[in-house]
């Protein structure tokens, strides 16, 4: 096996998405934190290494893998003794896959960066109630995919549910789910929280992502 690191900083939902992966397979690493407020990303070091300069990025030996949604397939293929968290089954690995590319094109990069860029790198202290409902419309479509099943792609743990949980967690600082609406995101949510691995790799940067952001003292602009 080669030597693992991942590159990234503990606030930052798909490297803690990366941090549930590297946890549920057990598997030896070493976190380096790159500190994206104080452009630590846009080091030549680090620019060599992942020319997107993103976190999180993974080191295997010398291959270099950047992005969550290609670091944890990743990791399942190489490292994983069994294909649980990602499925060869090729129907149940296209609703995996469906819920990553969700995740990346519509919970993370479309509803979670809308919200959270302006307040962090462009000095924003309004939020407008748009992107409030955008919040709802995530809970909406991520209340659907449940359905019946007690993860987000059907009766297995899988990546997906890192994935996602990580984003949910960030985005309930803007929207908390009400639990009368949305009972089966809250019940899948309180079901990670059981994982033995979840506190450490996605609990406590869930909570510095949320000081970080309330610190901001945003308020909310009607449309």
């Amino acid at each position: 096996m080669g030597k693992l690191t991942l590159y990234g900083l503990e606030a930052s939902p798909p490297t803690r998405s990366c941090l549930l992966t590297l946890k549920a397979l057990e598997l030896p690493f070493d976190f380096v934190v790159v500190n994206l407020l104080a452009g630590e990303h846009l080091l030549p070091d680090y620019l060599e290494k992942n020319p997107q300069h993103t976190v999180p990025l993974l080191e295997d030996d010398e291959v270099c893998i950047w992005d969550s949604h290609a670091i944890m397939p990743y990791l399942v293929g190489k490292y994983a003794t069994t294909d649980a968290l990602y499925p060869k089954d090729l129907y149940q690995r296209a609703v995996v896959d469906q819920r990553l590319h969700y995740d990346s094109g519509s919970m993370f990069v479309g509803t979670m960066r809308a919200l959270t860029r302006p307040l962090l790198f462009l000095g924003a202290t309004v939020i407008e109630q748009s992107k409030i409902d955008a919040v709802a419309e995530v809970y909406d479509l991520v209340e659907t995919f449940l359905g019946d099943n007690d993860y987000i792609a059907g009766t297995e743990l899988t990546i997906a549910d890192f994935s996602c949980v990580t984003t949910m967690c960030s985005l309930k600082v803007f929207l908390e789910p009400d639990p009368n609406k949305y009972p089966k995101i809250v019940a899948w949510m309180e079901r990670l929280r059981e994982l033995p691995y979840y506190e450490k790799a996605n609990g406590v940067g869930a909570a510095i992502f949320e000081s970080l952001i309330k610190s901001k003292n945003f308020t909310i602009e009607s449309n």
